[in-house]
């Protein structure tokens, strides 16, 4: 499917703004435990980034704030495995419910935690903690599971209600 340049456009506009608001909140909001850090503020970028952008630019999104903080110091490689299918799995939801019933597609953010929490979670400890030789998350399943679902659960519910905001304030404004 090609994009249009106002489509194209409006899609690098709008990742900037949440890859930025994702790196800047990244200092100020997690959750240390074992060898990782979870972060509700990249679960709350998922979710806006799935349903306004899609699953691929949310992944992608996802992808740039993982290797940024981990740049920066501020996040470990487990950001990839918590990140990039949360996002992935709330575009595909909000694809589907856009053709279902589009008026509730802002209920996509809500499924942030099936990628994150099942898919990373199960990921980072059965893939990546024995990759990089992490004995602490190595096995430890329901703990990340746990870890992982504080953090996104949370999140998640943020992007919903800023979601839910933003298409208050677009109803208000394209209404005049």
């Amino acid at each position: 499917m090609a994009l249009n340049k106002q489509t194209l456009t409006y899609k690098v506009v709008v990742s900037a703004v949440l890859i930025a608001l994702g790196v800047g909140l990244a200092p100020f909001i997690y959750i240390p435990f074992l060898t990782a850090k979870a972060y509700p503020g990249q679960h709350m970028i998922n979710a806006i980034a799935g349903v306004l952008l899609g699953p691929l630019w949310a992944a992608f999104i996802a992808t740039i704030i993982g290797i940024i903080r981990n740049a920066l110091g501020i996040g470990t490689i487990y950001a990839f495995p918590g990140g990039i299918p949360g996002g992935f799995i709330v575009g595909i939801f909000s694809y589907i419910l856009k053709k279902i019933k589009p008026k509730t597609i802002e209920y996509a953010a809500l499924t942030e935690p099936i990628g994150t929490v099942i898919i990373g979670g199960t990921l980072s400890v059965y893939v990546v903690a024995p990759l990089i030789g992490d004995l602490k998350v190595s096995g430890a399943l329901i703990p990340i599971w746990f870890l992982f679902g504080i953090s996104s659960i949370p999140g998640s519910i943020i992007g919903f209600f800023i979601l839910k905001v933003l298409k208050y304030v677009y109803k208000r404004t394209t209404l005049k």
